[in-house]
């Protein structure tokens, strides 16, 4: 792990239970909210799954699917799998985990028609987010699908100062935990609009605080 990268490693077993303590359910909801969009992908890249509850599930739900997981934590990794296990009969054979920094990371594999990132991207700067994406891209296959999830500050309204006091103390809490160093929610959509995908759906949880979205690419 290189110097800078943040050390998720202590949370691993803790981090389910802390974000029920913080958020109840609500953000499985929002992680699963699409997952019936998963139904015919065949090879996916799972980015910063945390503990697995996603990459659990999509195993479970679609039996033919194998799954490239990248965490720069090998406890969080350690989790995801032993979580898929217990999902899946046949993880070992589906599921290929990988520890890098994805800061850093370049697949080697190709023809990747799912990338998922779930809460993931705020853990990136924007400059981060624009090389990750310019990275991937090359990767994936010409009418991939890309879902994210992510907090989420509304436009107006309470909810948006409410929103930032929650986001600023999320990311105090994970400097102090983890080292993480940044500040604030990248702004990926342009990024993605840029490289070809398209929103097709959206959904929105605790006021439009949580979001979760259905990206398509089409390259002709």
């Amino acid at each position: 792990m290189e110097p800078d990268t943040p050390n998720f490693d202590s949370l691993a077993r803790a981090y389910r239970w802390m974000e029920y303590f913080s958020f109840g359910r609500i953000l499985e909801r929002c992680r699963f909210h699409f997952l019936m969009r998963c139904s015919r992908a065949r090879h996916a890249l799972v980015l910063g799954d945390g503990d697995g509850r996603f990459t659990a599930r999509l195993l479970a739900s679609n039996p033919t699917v194998q799954v490239d997981a990248v965490d720069a934590s090998p406890a969080m990794l350690a989790a995801l799998r032993e979580r898929a296990r217990q999902s899946c009969q046949n993880a070992d054979t589906r599921l290929h985990t990988i520890q890098a920094d994805l800061r850093r990371f370049t697949p080697t594999g190709k023809d990747y028609d799912l990338v998922i990132s779930h809460f993931f991207l705020d853990c990136l700067t924007d400059s981060d987010v624009t090389a990750l994406i310019a990275r991937l891209s090359p990767r994936m296959t010409r009418d991939a699908i890309w879902l994210v999830s992510e907090f989420a500050v509304p436009e107006k309204g309470w909810r948006r100062l409410a929103a930032r006091m929650v986001i600023r103390s999320l990311y105090y809490a994970f400097f102090v935990l983890t080292g993480l160093r940044v500040r604030h929610i990248p702004d990926y959509t342009k990024t993605l609009n840029d490289s070809g995908f398209y929103l097709v759906e959206k959904a929105v949880y605790l006021g439009g605080m949580l979001i979760t979205e259905v990206w398509e690419r089409r390259l002709h």
